[in-house]
């Protein structure tokens, strides 16, 4: 039988009741586990880098869904009525926001932005519940590099009449996203930047060689 880190029988339960500081490290050791990889790679922005962040490798991890969801939640503004992001990244983090939502009493609404409008049906290019126009909306994303896929979100979300304002990332990669927000005058944030994944991913290396 396969094992996965945070698996244990009471894990998930200290999880849902941790202080977010041991959740956020928690979180981190997991995209360094099975998110961050080093070597050469070409993003989908036309960008050679030397490392790879799959962030569904943690955001479809059990409990990885679970860290994701709280810290999110409590990083979103009180008038916040739902998350959004363009499918497919940020599909299981808008989802695992609402879920522990719910459970917190705090009820938000996940959106799902196509990246093309669907041709048949009701040819939708949001999928989730109409809110009513004006509704404060927070976009999220998984990994930020250029921003433009976040954007792109943000620009459906504003067309449909919604009220979108920042956009929350797990991982900043650091190269032009934050300043492509500022200038399209949203407000930013990310859990982690670059440097503390590889600050991270570092430091396991070592303990695992040593170990």
């Amino acid at each position: 039988m396969a094992t996965f880190p945070f698996l244990e029988v009471d894990s998930t339960a200290s999880l849902a009741i941790a202080d977010l500081s041991t959740v956020r490290q928690q979180l981190l050791d997991l995209f360094c586990q099975y998110a961050y990889k080093e070597g050469e790679f070409l993003l989908s922005s036309g960008q050679a880098s030397n490392y790879y962040i799959n962030g569904k490798q943690v955001t479809l991890h059990p409990q990885g869904g679970l860290m994701v969801g709280r810290i999110l939640l409590d990083r979103l503004p009180k008038d916040t009525q739902a998350v959004a992001g363009l499918t497919l990244g940020a599909d299981p983090i808008v989802t695992a926001v609402s879920v522990v939502g719910a459970y917190c009493d705090r009820p938000v609404i996940p959106l799902i932005v196509r990246k093309a409008v669907k041709g048949h049906g009701a040819k939708a290019a949001i999928e989730g519940l109409t809110l009513p126009t004006g509704s404060p909306v927070v976009v999220l994303e998984d990994v930020v590099t250029t921003g433009q896929s976040a954007l792109k979100a943000v620009d459906r979300l504003q067309e449909a009449g919604y009220s979108v304002k920042e956009v929350i990332a797990l991982v900043d990669r650091q190269q032009g996203g934050a300043e492509l927000y500022l200038e399209k005058k949203l407000k930013f944030q990310s859990i982690f930047t670059i440097q503390d994944l590889k600050t991270r991913w570092a430091e396991m290396e070592a303990e695992r060689v040593s170990a």
